[in-house]
Order: structure tokens, then C-alpha cells, then sequence
């Protein structure tokens, strides 16, 4: 044993390796059944010195034959090949352990554990990973939160905390400074968000989902730490962000860490002395914080308190409105008219945003909504209880879809039954940011008699009818109806009077007609020429304009307040198309936030690059920011963002520039990660390794911050992929169609694919690449065995890439190119999780783990483990192959 223990090798064919790795985990049962047996005989006082002689013996052998890496690797193997033998060495283990515990001596004794550690660490050899301990600001935590909390209140929880767990890996992050780095994206959020609705979201974010991400963290195995610890010391190092703190307080009004540290208590996140002891803390340093005078502070009223209280009524809300309407529709009505007063419609909306509870609410005013339609013989009490219960949840519906966005709103699949009037409504004739509507389309074209129905009440009664009204009928015949008195109008057949009488006939009692009759003009608007636009926007400055009557229905300044904000979210896309101005009532709502963004005469590329350099200086990227490169996005596509985003950073030439740039790009490509990601994996990275010319661009540091890049996006995209989760936001995106990759990637292995033509172009050995054993047949590769859909883009791209990085490994020459391949797969091996079976590296060719070894940085046992799927006895027979020649 002696001569070979330490220089094991074979170079025959893979079965023999197979056997090396059975015959050296049966040669370790052999030691350990000896070392176990003379440690026994050591207790009889005739025989010790002989024993223990023996026993240092065996030990020697042992300690000499664990301690290469190499072997252990091999035994790692065999345990997964054998599992019925990796039981008896477990039971020699044992065995062992037993007959130590009278050894006396104890050099002998501490030889002894030193061997069972080994043994005992083989299977876990792969998982052992060491934490960053230099660094205290993490940007790309910080991003993900803030991008969430600014563009994705409603979205589940699930998604969030995984994404974060994947970056709390990939970048290795202590759980403490994790912590912290959520809770200070969470107070910058507090502190930047604009006033008004923006405000109200992110303190629901803060203080209601945020926390409830932590319990959902808290489930993740931490290792031997308590996670209640590490948020108690998260805690700690965020009362030392003094300046941050007083800011946040100051911006709203009261003491936003106790009541944060009080919610994560409820929640079971940190223990009742923890608790005290912080908020003990921060009371103490509150006591020296710059104070807003008294007078100014009095009138405004701290928001988180008002979120934390907002929680419970909507649960409240959501069973009484359960009930059954048509018993009490007043009691109802009282209900919903609280609800409309101040911010509270508002502070509801962001509590069960931030609670996933807003869909339900949507649902059960879309429920309302619909009740309406049934009339039986009313008076006149019951005819305006039912026009008010119509207009409030259709005001209450269009206020949550413009804030929320639409997609809360709509049903998941209704069943077989009509759709609903309101996201009939929605979905055809309501105008959203990047939603052109046609004026003609037959949705505005209702039944012509019911339109001249109401046209003709419109102009001739001194007001609205309640009595008998079928409100959605009206809602939809507004549009032809408007049509019908525009023309009138132009056409002097009506004067200005007569227009006034009509408007004020449509906003008098039920906001909603107003609501309808001016998507419909906005739509409109949009194809008339400049000189063709007046009357319709001066019809559109009349109906915005409230009437102040006194017998307008209940409410009536509550749902104006709505109505004008709705109004001007509509119109804001086309006033400033017509340099028009119209003033909405000043309705206390915030103006649009986040709304055109993009300085108006400076191309796009330059905006993408200046922004992206002012957040690269800054180190971390706000919301305001985020935004800029959503519209970016939304305007320029993916393949344009992506490109240029990748040319800012092949530009960087200091390494920690670098570095803090893939931080912050990964983030910034979390706004649409599965399609960002086929883009960067499908069609830069393959056009920059393909392309001699642009090898130089690939060096250290930029490229290895590349291939940090693309690896980091590969395994985001296709974790989150597998689990099906794509937020409401970027499902809204245009989609690239399978069809872009299929012609890129053909599956029919006859066809050499258009990325084999790259290949082969500038190869001077292009026979070997074109010849069809090199295709993806042959290239076995472990997800083929897995069986692995390849109809899928990213699954696709990913083999693609692998079948590229393969070639790149096997050809004659070498460049910057092929150093960036083995960036990309060092990195892979970096972030691998173990035992995650169908991670991307299931989709590199067998073939390659062979080319891989020859590089000096990946020749190393623990390395072929990783990359090999060792739950497949082909995969097993590679690695033993590979390591075996080592």
C-alpha cells in the first residue's frame, strides 16, 4: 500500500477506473475493519504494545490514502456506484468509534478522529463553501429589493425569495449582511419613493411583505446558525446607519425601526429581549436626531401606522362584501363610501397589494360590479344605491388597474360563462401606456338603437334617469353616442350649449360614463390631424371638469377625486403627443410618478449609456433608475439592451469596476431575466467567441466579468424557468418566439445549425466540426439522458452554448477566447449547489470533461465531480475516467 497509495492512476478504459474507485473503497473497509480490530486488543494488558504498533499501522496506511484529494474523490464514486458497500465502511465507522472510546493514548486517539472526519466528510466534499467576508455592500440585493418594491408590489412572495437565496449564493453572502442589505434598500425605497400612492406602496412593501419574505427565508436551511440571530445582528449594524435611520423617520413622521423590529417580533423573526434591547437602542439615538418643528409635523400622519392598521380592514372589507348585496346594498354603500375618503383607498390598496390579497379585492368588486345589472322593479331609492354601487367599484376597478396594473384584475380562466363587463371593458376600450386602441373597432360600436336611445336622453332630459338604467349598456354605447354628438357639433347642428348641457348630463351622476366616454376620445384623438383635434379635446376638458349641482348622487366629490385621477392617467400619453394642457382638478393624488422619464432630444443609446455610468459611479442603482432602463427596454428591445449593456462592460479595465458592474447588470437584467438571458447566451456570447476580431475584447479583467455574467444569468433564468415563474410584468413583454431559436438552433441533426456554419467559418480544421459526428447526437450530454425538452429556447441555447464551448476546448488554437470558456467554467463550478441534479451543467457534452482537465486551473478532482452528473452511471464512468488519469 505503501507504494501506491498516494500515486493512484489508470489510463485504461473507463470500466477499469470504475473498478479502481470499487477495489480502493473496499481496500478503506479492509483498514478500518483492521484499525478497529487492534483497538479492541490495545485493553488486553498483554498484547498492547504489539496492538498499538499495528494500530499506528493501519492509521498511517489510512491517513496516507485519504489524504489526496484525488482518492477521495475516487471513494466519492464508488459510494455513489455501490451504495450496499459505502453501508459497511459506514458500519466499520461505527465499529471503530466504539472500540476508540477506552484508547488512552491520545496521539493515537486524535490520528484516529482525524481519519473518521475524512471519511465522514467524503460525501458532502462537493457543498463546502466559503462565505465573502471582505465586502460589506452587496448592490445586487439591494437592486433586486428595490425593483420589487418600485414595479412589483403585487407580485407572490415565492419568486422573490428565491431569487434572493440564488443571488445570497451565487455571490456567497453571510446571512447578516443579507439581512441588512434588504432593510436598507427598504429605507432608501422609504426615503426616495414620490410622494402620494409611491409613498403608500413602499411602506406596504417595508413593513407588511418584506417581513413575511424573512419567514420565508427563515425556512431555508442556514447551516448551524439560528436565523432569529442573524436578523438581531442585521439590526445591529442597521442602528449604526444613524443618518439613514433619521432620514427615513423624518420622512415619515414616526419611528420606523420599532415599528419594523415590533413587526418582525409578531412574526416570530426576533426573540421579545432582542426586540427590547434594539428598540432601547434606537430610542437612545433618536433622542439627537434633527426634529421637523412641531407645526409642520402635526399634519402629517406617519404612514406605516396607518399600512399596519390598514392590514386587518381589508380582511374586514373582503367579508363584508362576501355577504349577500342584494340584502343590505345601503349598509354596502356605507362600507365602500368610507373607503373612498382620503388616502384610505389607497392605504387599502397598497396593505393588500403588499398581503397578496389584491386580486381577491379585485374579484369581489368585479362581483359588484356585475350584481348591478340585475334590476327588478326599483324606486328611485334603490335605482341611485345601484347607480352608486356600479360607479364606485368601476372607479375602483380602473383605479387598480392603472396603479397595479391590469393583469390583477383580470380572472385567471373564467368558466364557461360570459366575461365580465368590466375586463371586457378593460381589455378593448381602456387606454394603457403602450396600448394604441381603434377608434372603429366594433367594440365601440355597439346595438345603434340602444346609442340613439341615448343620445337622445343625453340631449333632451334636464338630467340623467336612475330608474330602470343598465349601466354597463350605457358605459359601452358612450363611445358611438359621443361619436354621433361630435359630429353633430362639428357640423354646427348642436351649439357649445347644447355640448355643455350633454357633458354635464354624462359626469353629473355617474363618474364612470365620463370614464368611458373619454377613453374613447383618447382614442380617438390619436388619428385625427392637428387641425381636426379641438372639439375633442375641448369634449375632453369639459367632462374632466366636475359639477359642482346640488343634486349629484352621494359621494359625489370622493368619486370626482378618483375620476380625475383616472382621467388624467388616461390622457397623459396623448396631451403631451398634442402639446395640449388640461387642468385636472388638483385632486391631492400624486401626478403620474415615474411618467416620461427620457430627456426628449438625446438619442436612446446615449440615455442607456449615461445612466448606466452614473449608476456604475454611484455603486448601487435607485428606483428612478430602474425605471429609465424598464422604458429603455421596452423601447429599444431586448436584443439592443442587451448588446449595448454587455458593450459598457466589456469597456471596464479595473477589476473592481468590473466586478460592481456585473453586480449591478444582473440586477438590472432581473427587469426581464428569461429573455435578457436567451438574448446574452443565444446571440452575443456566440457572435463574440466566433468572431476572431473581437477575441481581444474578451480579456481580463472585462471578460472574466462576462463570464461571471452569463453564468450568473444561465442559472437564475433556468431555476426560476423550471419552476414556471414569470412575473405579471414581464409576461405584458413581447415575446421572442420559439421560432427565433429553432432556426438559429435546428433540432434535425442532418442540417448543420447556423451556429455550426459560425463554427466551422473561420476553423481551419472546419471538416471536423461539420462532419455530422459532431452534431448534437453524439455529443451526449447528461440532459439527454434526463431527457430534457429541447423544444425549450433556453434549454436550446444552453446546449448550443455547451456544444460551442466543447469546440472552442477541442480546437488547435488558443486565445482569449478560450481563457474566457474556462472563466465561464470555473464560475459554473463556483456556484454550483451540490447534489443539484439538472442544473445547466447537465447540458455539457461527456466528451468535454476530458478537454477540461488538460486546463491547469480545472484539473482537479473536487472540479470533475462537480461538472459530471454523478447520478448517471455514464456519468460516473466519465469522472472516474477523468480523475483516474489526473
Amino acid at each position: 500500500m505503501d507504494m501506491f497509495c498516494d500515486r493512484l492512476s489508470c489510463h485504461g478504459k473507463a470500466e477499469e477506473c470504475i473498478g479502481l474507485c470499487r477495489a480502493l473503497m473496499s481496500a478503506l473497509n479492509w483498514l478500518l475493519r483492521c484499525a478497529a480490530f487492534y483497538a479492541d486488543k490495545v485493553k488486553e494488558t498483554l498484547e498492547q504494545v504489539a496492538a498499538e504498533s499495528q494500530l499506528k499501522m493501519c492509521l498511517e496506511r489510512l491517513e496516507k490514502m485519504l489524504g489526496s484529494a484525488k482518492n477521495r474523490a475516487l471513494i466519492h464514486i464508488a459510494k455513489l456506484e455501490e451504495t450496499s458497500s459505502w453501508s459497511a465502511v459506514e458500519q466499520s465507522l461505527v465499529k471503530l468509534g466504539e472500540s476508540l472510546n477506552s484508547l488512552s493514548n491520545s496521539p493515537l486517539r486524535s490520528q484516529a478522529d482525524d481519519c473518521i472526519s475524512l471519511i465522514k466528510s467524503i460525501p458532502t466534499m462537493l457543498s463546502v463553501h466559503s462565505e465573502q467576508l471582505n465586502k460589506t455592500g452587496f448592490p445586487t440585493v439591494h437592486a433586486v429589493v428595490l425593483l420589487e418594491g418600485t414595479m412589483n408590489l403585487t407580485g407572490e412572495t415565492q419568486p422573490l425569495v428565491e431569487q434572493l437565496m440564488m443571488v445570497k449564493r451565487m455571490q456567497r453572502i453571510p446571512s447578516p449582511l443579507f439581512v441588512l442589505e434588504i432593510w436598507k434598500a427598504c429605507f432608501v425605497g422609504l426615503i426616495e419613493s414620490p410622494e402620494g400612492t409611491e409613498e403608500l406602496k413602499w411602506t406596504a412593501f417595508t413593513f407588511l411583505k418584506i417581513p413575511q419574505v424573512l419567514v420565508k427565508l427563515k425556512k431555508y436551511p442556514q447551516g448551524e446558525k439560528d436565523f432569529t440571530e442573524d436578523v438581531n445582528c442585521a439590526f445591529e449594524f442597521l442602528l449604526k446607519l444613524t443618518p439613514l435611520l433619521d432620514k427615513a423617520d423624518q420622512r415619515c413622521n414616526c419611528d420606523c425601526t420599532s415599528l419594523l423590529l415590533q413587526e418582525c417580533s409578531k412574526q416570530g423573526l426576533l426573540s421579545e429581549a432582542n426586540m427590547t434591547n434594539l428598540i432601547t437602542k434606537r430610542t437612545a439615538d433618536r433622542e439627537h436626531a434633527p426634529r421637523l418643528k412641531s407645526a409642520e409635523n402635526a399634519n402629517i400622519q406617519p404612514n406605516p401606522g396607518l399600512i399596519l392598521r390598514a392590514e386587518p380592514t381589508v380582511t374586514n372589507i373582503l367579508k363584508t362584501m362576501d355577504a349577500d348585496h342584494s340584502k343590505s346594498p345601503e349598509g354596502l354603500l356605507g362600507v365602500l363610501g368610507h373607503m373612498l375618503s382620503g388616502k384610505s383607498l389607497d392605504l387599502l390598496l397598497a396593505a393588500a397589494a403588499a398581503t397578496g390579497k389584491l386580486k381577491s379585492f379585485a374579484r369581489k368588486f368585479i362581483k359588484l360590479n356585475e350584481f348591478t345589472k340585475h334590476i327588478s322593479g326599483e324606486g328611485s331609492k334603490a335605482a341611485s344605491v345601484r347607480a352608486l354601487l356600479f360607479d364606485i367599484s368601476f372607479l375602483m376597478l380602473c383605479h387598480v388597474a392603472q396603479t397595479y396594473g391590469s393583469e390583477v384584475i383580470l380572472s385567471e380562466s373564467s368558466p364557461a360563462g360570459e366575461v365580465p363587463f368590466f375586463e371586457t371593458w378593460m381589455l378593448t376600450c381602456m387606454p394603457e401606456e403602450g396600448k394604441i386602441l381603434n377608434p372603429d373597432h366594433p367594440c365601440f360600436r355597439p346595438d345603434s338603437t340602444k346609442v340613439e336611445s341615448l343620445v337622445a336622453l343625453l340631449n333632451n332630459s334636464s338630467e340623467m334617469k336612475l330608474v330602470q338604467m343598465k349601466w354597463h349598456e350605457a358605459c359601452l354605447s358612450i363611445s358611438a353616442a359621443i361619436l354621433e354628438i361630435l359630429n353633430a357639433w362639428e357640423n354646427s347642428v348642436l351649439t357649445f350649449e347644447s355640448i355643455q348641457k350633454i357633458t354635464d348630463n354624462i359626469k353629473g351622476k355617474v363618474c364612470s360614463m365620463a370614464v368611458c366616454a373619454v377613453a374613447w376620445l383618447v382614442a380617438h384623438v390619436r388619428m385625427l390631424g392637428l387641425d381636426e383635434r379641438e372639439k375633442s379635446l375641448q369634449m375632453i376638458r369639459q367632462l374632466a371638469t366636475p359639477l359642482y349641482g346640488e343634486n349629484t348622487l352621494q359621494f359625489y366629490n370622493e368619486r370626482v377625486v378618483i375620476m380625475s385621477s383616472i382621467l388624467e392617467h388616461m390622457c397623459a400619453d396623448v396631451l403631451q403627443q398634442t402639446a395640449t394642457q388640461i387642468k385636472f382638478p388638483s385632486t391631492g393624488m400624486d401626478t403620474i410618478p415615474y411618467w416620461n422619464l427620457l430627456p426628449p432630444k438625446k438619442p436612446i443609446k446615449e440615455v442607456l449609456t449615461s445612466v448606466f455610468t452614473k449608476v456604475l459611479e454611484k455603486g448601487w442603482v435607485d428606483s428612478r433608475s430602474i425605471h429609465i432602463f424598464d422604458t429603455l427596454l421596452h423601447m429599444g428591445g431586448v436584443y439592443w439592451f442587451c448588446n449595448n449593456l454587455v458593450k459598457e462592460l466589456l469597456k471596464e479595465t479595473r477589476k473592481e469596476h468590473t466586478l460592481r458592474a456585473v453586480e449591478l447588470l444582473y440586477a438590472i437584467f432581473c427587469l426581464d431575466m428569461q429573455q435578457l438571458t436567451l438574448t446574452l447566451l443565444g446571440h452575443i456570447l456566440p457572435n463574440l467567441l466566433t468572431d476572431s476580431s473581437k477575441w481581444h475584447t474578451l480579456m481580463d479583467p472585462p471578460g472574466k466579468a462576462l463570464a461571471k455574467l452569463s453564468v450568473w444569468c444561465a442559472l437564475s433564468s433556468y431555476s426560476s424557468h423550471n419552476k414556471g415563474q414569470a412575473s405579471a410584468r414581464q409576461k405584458k413583454r413581447h415575446r421572442e418566439d420559439i421560432e427565433d431559436y429553432i432556426s438559429l438552433f435546428p433540432l434535425d441533426d442532418t442540417q448543420p445549425s447556423k451556429l455550426m456554419r459560425l463554427l466551422s467559418s473561420n476553423e481551419e480544421d472546419a471538416n471536423i466540426l461539420s462532419s455530422p459526428n459532431r452534431s448534437m447526437s453524439s455529443s451526449l450530454s447528461a440532459s439527454q439522458l434526463h431527457t430534457v425538452s429541447m423544444r425549450d429556447p433556453l434549454n436550446r441555447v444552453l446546449a448550443n452554448l455547451f456544444l460551442l464551448i466543447s469546440s472552442i476546448l477541442g480546437a488547435k488554437t488558443a486565445g482569449t477566447h478560450t481563457q474566457f470558456v474556462q472563466w465561464f467554467m470555473e464560475e459554473c463550478v463556483d456556484c454550483l449547489e451540490q447534489g443539484s441534479r439538472g442544473s445547466i451543467l447537465q447540458f455539457m457534452p461527456f466528451t468535454m470533461v476530458s478537454e477540461l482537465v488538460k486546463v491547469s486551473t480545472m484539473s482537479s478532482p473536487k472540479i470533475v465531480l462537480a461538472i459530471t452528473d454523478l447520478s448517471l452511471p455514464l456519468g460516473r464512468r466519465v469522472a472516474a475516467k477523468a480523475i483516474a488519469a489526473l
